[in-house]
């Protein structure tokens, strides 16, 4: 055997230079969507409560944020998350979400993967059965149930913050598609959801639309945001602001699924998993529509195949809107960990997207 083949055996570990960042993570999916969860080499964040810290972050780390979510290290459709303190004792932990464009309010997949790692990690005393985490995000409070059987997480249920409607059946033009209904509402963030039922559009939610998909997703999006007056949070000014268009149709598979969700959000993210928010919104949707009630539940997949339960677990007065508590249930999955290194010489240390 060659000299340079058995250095290539025995000489494994890299060590990077001193004046380089090294940032460790922990990588999962949720149904296909991916969660980079940063653990260790962030630079500390200042604040007293989760949106402070998410707004310290993006005052003073947002290239740290592009350098993991952007290429090489991520790509366009790439995210991830940060652990914060929560907002009182009474919390476990608090989390900012990362993603292409920014930092979202929401973020279920992420939920179910944290809840997820934190028992695989035992970040938290891990018993048999139900394992509860209250879990502050921007939205505010999400409670989660990690399912523990034979000391392995085997699903993941939580509770959404308080979800509403704010308009069924909109009408808005959008260049290309003309006019397009949506109804409007929030799960931890706001959608526009859109029927393809009540739009005759010649793409499908498949991925061979993918492209199509995007661009659509995107134009809607803007569309909605220069017309609708109404995406306000009746609390939280951080949080009045459209998070993304979801496109909603018959289930591609069998029997045991209810129907599918496509969700466009960010700068053009394609959501692979059937979207925690998005879900609580739907449950919003059909309750307002009197198409679910408390006790029943509907079953959505998404672009991937992948499947959330959604259901119903309390209604309240909520500001102008009589809100919904949903539940969403997934699984996820841990994929790698990982040590990134940002070389200070390195021109594009801080990402790039092609698309």
């Amino acid at each position: 055997m060659n000299k340079t083949y058995q250095n290539i055996l025995h000489k494994t570990q890299f060590e990077p230079n001193k004046d380089w960042l090294q940032i460790k993570t922990i990588d999962l999916h949720t149904g296909g969507e991916p969660l980079r969860v940063i653990i260790d080499g962030f630079p500390e964040l200042k604040g007293n409560s989760v949106l402070e810290y998410r707004q310290y972050c993006k005052d003073n780390f947002d290239f740290l944020r592009t350098s993991l979510m952007f290429e090489p290290r991520g790509h366009a459709d790439m995210y991830g998350c940060i652990l914060v303190p929560p907002n009182d004792d009474e919390g476990d932990f608090g989390i900012l979400f990362l993603h292409n464009e920014g930092y979202s309010t929401m973020c279920g997949h992420a939920i179910i993967a944290i809840s997820t790692l934190a028992i695989e990690m035992k970040w938290v005393d891990v018993k048999e059965g139900d394992n509860i985490l209250k879990i502050d995000a921007p939205c505010g409070r999400i409670t989660s149930f990690a399912h523990v059987k034979s000391e392995k997480v085997t699903g993941v249920r939580f509770h959404c913050v308080p979800s509403f409607v704010t308009g069924l059946d909109r009408k808005v033009e959008v260049p290309g598609l003309g006019n397009v209904t949506y109804d409007l509402a929030y799960g931890g963030a706001f959608y526009a959801f859109v029927d393809m039922a009540k739009n005759n559009f010649d793409f499908q939610l498949n991925t061979e639309s993918y492209n199509d998909l995007i661009k659509y997703g995107m134009d809607i999006k803007r569309a909605v945001m220069a017309s609708d007056v109404s995406i306000h949070h009746p609390e939280e000014g951080d949080l009045s602001f459209l998070y993304g268009t979801i496109f909603i149709d018959n289930t591609q598979q069998a029997l045991g699924v209810d129907s599918r969700n496509v969700c466009i959000f960010a700068e053009g993210e394609v959501d692979r998993c059937p979207t925690g928010s998005g879900v609580s919104g739907r449950m919003a949707i059909h309750k307002a529509r009197k198409e679910i009630d408390f006790g029943e539940s509907m079953t959505i997949e998404s672009i991937t195949g992948s499947v959330f339960k959604g259901s119903l677990i309390s209604e309240e007065d909520y500001g102008p809107y009589k809100a919904v508590i949903p539940q969403v249930e997934g699984t996820a999955h841990i994929t790698g960990m990982h040590t990134f290194v940002i070389d200070p010489k390195d021109p594009m240390k801080n990402g790039f997207i092609l698309r």
